[in-house]
């Protein structure tokens, strides 16, 4: 497993951000198929969008304060 996929979890983990977001980009980055629509939430999508794109650096609007 890539390097990139633990260090950038545990990275969003310790910074705070919303675990459904975290749920999403880690499923969006290992191409899991998508959660049943009707359990799909903002956070969730953006996450998974951000986890297909590889982008490590776009939680930084999830954090929860």
């Amino acid at each position: 497993m890539s390097s990139v996929y633990y260090e950038t979890i545990d990275r969003m983990q310790k910074k705070g951000v919303d675990p459904e977001y975290i749920n999403g980009w880690a499923c969006g980055f290992l191409h899991n198929p998508k959660r049943e629509e009707q359990r799909v939430n903002e956070a969730y999508a953006a996450g998974y969008a951000h986890g297909e794109e590889k982008n490590a650096g776009g939680f930084e609007g999830w954090i929860r304060k």
